[in-house]
């Protein structure tokens, strides 16, 4: 019989294993002294760091490196060659036959059949004209025939397809040869990588008032100006990647490799991109590759005749929520494909970084369904993590953070699992940052359920605070999901039916409106200030859009009524709208001065219940925060670290900011030797009822 383990022998093994981690990950132990409470999970760390450096390793001894893999869009797909002639390539593992067939043949299917390679690839050439001129001129369409081992005839578009487009009524996508004699240049240098990032979420095809799909010149002539001039340093562009359904929200991808062509050409999306760079604007491109949609006929599903492929074949390579098929990710040939797809977006667009959507759901085998994360190490480690996905994530942070150090990844993990934002040589995912998510859905919470005068402040600051010790977030107090059909925007949910009829400056405040602007304003101020160390926005919602976001739909009856964004309104000398695009406006350019984005976390030396105070400190600026409904101050006591003169650098009361101007701007504050709420020094302010102020010292002693 077997002696009995005693406690000091698995102490030894848990020693050797953490030892042994400690040597395999060659940073671990730094993470590990930055949270000792995931010295339990070492091995976890281990095990995944192995994960991606044995793929990595495997990749340069089979493939060259990772930069000549993910090249795979240089030789799959329809290439045009030096002579004159057409290289095409595809892996169609399930096929019994590939052909190419479109325009340049008359639909012939079976004309020009594909070569079997091994692995499931299949290579065709096609020489020249007698003429030497080109075979598949540009704007030809083409499909990909496919038989399958069943016998079936199927018609696809290459999952490398570059542009796409759907004509008239039809209900499909064609697949357009993209080659034009001239492509577009750029002409700007990407913009150095930003101290502080502050990003508009942007959907080029609602922004215009007009009840259309707007388009990339559209975007780049009248958008980009306006997100300069509010102080905006990165876009993050929704729904480029081509996707058959509109109301998708770009969510879920039939062309992976194909910009949208709803809204204008390839040409006209660099152009976009080359003309923010000129604004000094980086532009983050929200890359979807935690599924796909389940099209077949002008999507990826059922490529080559089978439920695999790409996918996971069964029940693993769907997501019942979403209705979409999930990828394979340990397969070799898909790895190829979506890092090759995060290199294109680099390098044939020039955008510089990634939003990775869907990360929650990639990270774990239920993905996060019926899931409440309630912080306990546990949840974020074992048999629920899918470790291909986790490996590939570090693996598309590795690649993008290679070719361009400067770029910036964000993860969109409801989860909060540990070091996802933590560098990869610690064992963690790689990625720069991650969604303050939870942020938003206290401001709607509050604004739901609770009295203003029975918001707990402690609860706010919590909230706006709790995050990973050197994982950086990016806070934000709306995006788009709030602004969705069957949500409210924060202005609505503050101000509701009376924006269709009080938000003329020739009507006196009525105490809905005049609640909804202050309280708006103070909302994205201290999110901005204490909640990251980014900040987001989607568009429209910084000055109150009106209503909430539908697509056309069946069941709008297509209507493109709420598919828009208003800008005009701001534009208009008698409507507040205006106010609060003032305020978000100066709340940007502040940080631009003064970078509390990329200064250490605040300070905070008040949360005072009864009073619904607020006040932190950070990057040398004292903000305070007056939320009660009626009560005004005078003489109220502030803590600071900073001795010395104080003035006001940004009042939400101010008259360009739709306010009350209670304040004298001209006042000079002095901080004293003396101690309050565990701060040397202190000052005396007026703090009027619902107002944020920011004071800068500007004056310190010698």
């Amino acid at each position: 019989m077997a002696a009995p383990v005693t406690s000091a022998a698995l102490a030894e093994g848990s020693e050797a294993a953490l030892k042994a981690a400690l040597a395999d990950v060659p940073e671990l132990a730094r993470l590990l002294e930055i949270d000792p409470y995931l010295k339990p999970y070492a091995v976890d760390f281990q095990r995944r760091y192995k994960k991606f450096s044995q793929i990595l390793n495997s990749i340069g001894e089979n493939e060259g490196g990772i930069d000549k893999f993910s090249r795979g869009y240089e030789s799959f797909g329809v290439h045009r060659c030096a002579d004159g002639g057409l290289y095409c390539k595809e892996w169609a593992p399930g096929a019994e036959g590939v052909f190419l067939t479109g325009d340049f043949n008359g639909w012939n299917p079976f004309s020009y059949p594909y070569k079997k390679l091994d692995y499931g690839k299949w290579e065709l050439y096609i020489p020249p004209k007698q003429n030497k001129s080109v075979l598949v001129p540009h704007g030809s369409k083409l499909k990909v025939v496919i038989t399958s081992k069943s016998g079936e005839i199927l018609y696809r578009i290459s999952p490398w397809a570059k542009y796409v487009v759907r004509e008239a009524d039809n209900v499909n996508y064609d697949w357009i040869h993209w080659d034009p004699e001239h492509l577009y240049k750029f002409k700007h240098s990407r913009p150095k990588k930003p101290r502080s990032l502050r990003i508009y979420e942007s959907h080029v095809g609602i922004s215009s008032h007009e009840g259309k799909v707007a388009s990339y010149k559209h975007f780049t002539c009248n958008v980009l100006p306006r997100i300069k001039d509010l102080g905006y340093n990165c876009i993050q562009l929704m729904a480029i990647m081509e996707h058959a359904y509109y109301a998708s929200f770009g969510y879920q991808i039939t062309s992976f490799f194909a910009a949208s062509s709803r809204y204008g050409t390839p040409e006209e999306l660099k152009e976009l991109v080359d003309t923010a760079h000129s604004m000094g604007i980086i532009v983050l491109l929200d890359v979807v590759h935690s599924h796909a949609s389940k099209n077949s006929a002008d999507g990826l599903n059922m490529f080559d005749g089978t439920d695999s492929c790409y996918f996971h074949s069964g029940p693993r390579g769907t997501h019942d929520l979403w209705d979409s098929r999930l990828f394979a990710y340990s397969s070799w040939e898909v790895l190829r494909f979506l890092l090759s797809n995060i290199r294109w977006w680099l390098e044939e667009y020039c955008f510089d970084g990634f939003r990775f959507d869907g990360v929650t759901s990639m990270l774990y085998h239920h993905h996060g369904m019926g899931q409440g994360f309630s912080g306990d190490y546990s949840e974020y480690f074992g048999l629920q993590v899918d470790e291909d996905a986790l490996t590939y994530l570090m693996l598309a942070n590795h690649l993008t953070h290679t070719l361009y150090p400067d770029s910036i990844t964000i993860a969109e993990d409801v989860s909060g699992m540990p070091a996802l934002c933590s560098p990869i040589s610690q064992g963690g995912g790689g990625f720069d940052y991650r969604l303050a998510m939870a942020i938003p859905d206290k401001w709607i919470q509050l604004l739901k359920e609770f009295k203003d005068e029975d918001w707990n402040m402690g609860n706010i600051v919590y909230t706006l605070t709790n995050r990973r010790y050197l994982e950086k977030c990016i806070a934000y107090a709306e995006s788009h999901d709030q602004a969705l059909v069957g949500d409210k925007t924060l202005a609505f949910w503050l101000m509701d039916a009376e924006m269709y009829t009080n938000m003329s400056v020739l009507t006196p405040f009525t105490p809905v409106i005049d609640r909804g602007i202050q309280l708006h304003k103070m909302i994205r101020l201290i999110t901005h200030g204490l909640g990251g160390e980014g900040y987001l926005n989607f568009m429209g919602n910084e000055f109150g859009h009106p209503e909430w976001l539908d697509f056309p739909r069946k069941g709008n009856n297509e209507s493109y009524h709420y598919a828009r964004r208003q800008f005009h309104l701001t534009d208009d000398d008698l409507l507040r709208y205006k106010f609060l695009n003032n305020f978000d406006r100066d709340m940007n350019r502040l940080e631009e001065r003064f970078c509390w984005l990329s200064a250490p976390q605040a300070h905070v030396s008040e949360k005072h219940e009864g009073n619904k105070i607020i006040a932190f400190e950070r990057a040398g600026l004292l903000f305070i925060f007056n939320f009660h409904p009626s009560k005004s101050y005078t003489d109220y006591r502030i803590g600071t670290a900073l001795p010395g003169k104080f003035k006001i650098v940004l009042d939400s009361d101010a008259a360009e900011y739709g306010g009350h101007q209670r304040l004298d701007h001209s006042t000079d504050f002095f901080s004293e030797a003396f101690e309050h709420n565990g701060r040397p020094c202190s000052l005396l302010v007026y703090i009027p009822s619902r107002v944020a102020l920011i004071l800068q010292n500007v004056d310190p002693p010698n």
